[in-house]
């Protein structure tokens, strides 16, 4: 859907960067919105109990279209909530200025996606704003390959592999909740679940 110049394949290519940029750009911004949540939290201690909090509300959100099958509902719900954007997106998509592409790619980065939010629920989990902001950074990144894949595999992906790729998705999400619940439990297991920190207790005797 991209206006891009389909007759230079390097001037697309700049383009189609550019796009992913605007995306970063966006990723970025919702993972400073998080971390700054996070941070707070961080503040008072409590990032291990908010560690397993992330792990039972992606598993939760992931399972409850399933469980309940009010998914459409919830996503028509979810589109009249951005409509503005999404008209700000459609009106991107028809100019082909200097800065279409990162608008476009900008604004597509705050459309709903599930797997986004996730990993907005995820950089909560990081102390620092500007580190949940990378970490977003490098979630874009990393749906880089997928999506090149994505936008070649009609020549040779069949749709019926495509459908399996995506009813895996709420798998690995599932799958990473429980990894955030284990990280919260503290058990001592190296980079999956660092020991609790020993609540330090006051020797201090107050005299009347």
């Amino acid at each position: 859907m991209l206006p891009v110049n389909r007759n230079s394949k390097s001037k697309k290519a700049i383009q189609i960067g550019v796009y992913h940029l605007g995306r970063f750009l966006s990723y970025a911004t919702i993972g400073l919105v998080f971390g700054l949540i996070g941070k707070g939290v961080y503040l008072f201690g409590l990032q291990q109990k908010l560690s397993i909090i992330i792990g039972v509300v992606m598993i939760v959100i992931t399972l409850l279209p399933f469980v309940l099958k009010f998914k459409n509902k919830a996503s028509q719900f979810g589109y009249k909530l951005i409509g503005k954007l999404k008209s700000q997106l459609g009106l991107a998509l028809k100019q082909k200025t200097a800065n279409t592409f990162l608008t476009i790619g900008f604004l597509n980065g705050f459309l709903p996606c599930g797997l986004v939010y996730m990993a907005g629920f995820s950089a909560t989990a990081t102390s620092q704003a500007w580190q949940a902001a990378l970490y977003m950074v490098f979630f874009g990144l990393g749906t880089l390959p997928l999506m090149t894949v994505a936008a070649y595999s009609n020549q040779w992906m069949s749709v019926k592999t495509r459908n399996k790729v995506q009813k895996a998705i709420p798998v690995f999400v599932v799958v990473i909740g429980f990894l955030f619940i284990v990280r919260g439990m503290g058990l001592n297991i190296p980079y999956i679940s660092p020991a609790l920190e020993p609540q330090k207790v006051s020797n201090t005797i107050n005299c009347h």
